[in-house]
């Protein structure tokens, strides 16, 4: 079995909690913090809001290989934080928990994922070489995006 590997990232956002969160919690904007390399789309129907077992599934491709993904989400604290795990996609375990803190100067939105790579040791042998970068790609793009809908500031980031 693979192990679990770890992302995390942070980053400040000038705006009260409330309205950083509300951001984050419309399914909607999903589209528009992710990079348009992967070609991704919700299907419908769209939640209009999300709520601890609400489902989501998305369409996306990744170096022209189609593929569906759908993510549940686990946990649901409205301005505190929620987690979103994988029932079906790329991954063996996928748990991404989106965290919102109150500093100076705004909010602090945290982002932890654990995952785990299918494929037991040629997973873990691409990991280093493709998946890990990918992903750093992914949520660099979305740090910036943020950054430019909402006026963060570019945060910390640790990948292990």
């Amino acid at each position: 079995m693979s192990r679990i590997h770890i992302l995390e990232r942070s980053q400040v956002v000038p705006l009260p909690r409330a309205e950083v969160f509300a951001f984050f919690a419309d399914a909607r904007n999903l589209e528009a913090i992710t990079p348009d390399f992967l070609h991704f789309s919700i299907l419908p129907p769209v939640p209009t809001a999300l709520d601890e077992g609400s489902r989501i599934d998305y369409r996306l491709s990744l170096f022209g290989i189609p593929f569906l993904w759908r993510t549940r989400i686990a946990a649901w604290q409205p301005g505190v934080r929620f987690v979103d795990v994988q029932e079906r996609g790329p991954y063996a375990l996928w748990h991404h928990t989106h965290t919102f803190a109150d500093v100076d100067g705004g909010t602090r939105v945290g982002d932890r994922v654990e995952y785990r790579l299918p494929l037991g040791p040629l997973g873990e042998v691409a990991h280093p070489i493709m998946v890990r970068r990918m992903l750093g790609r992914i949520f660099d793009h979305r740090r910036d995006r943020v950054a430019r809908l909402l006026g963060a500031a570019p945060g910390t980031q640790r990948a292990a």
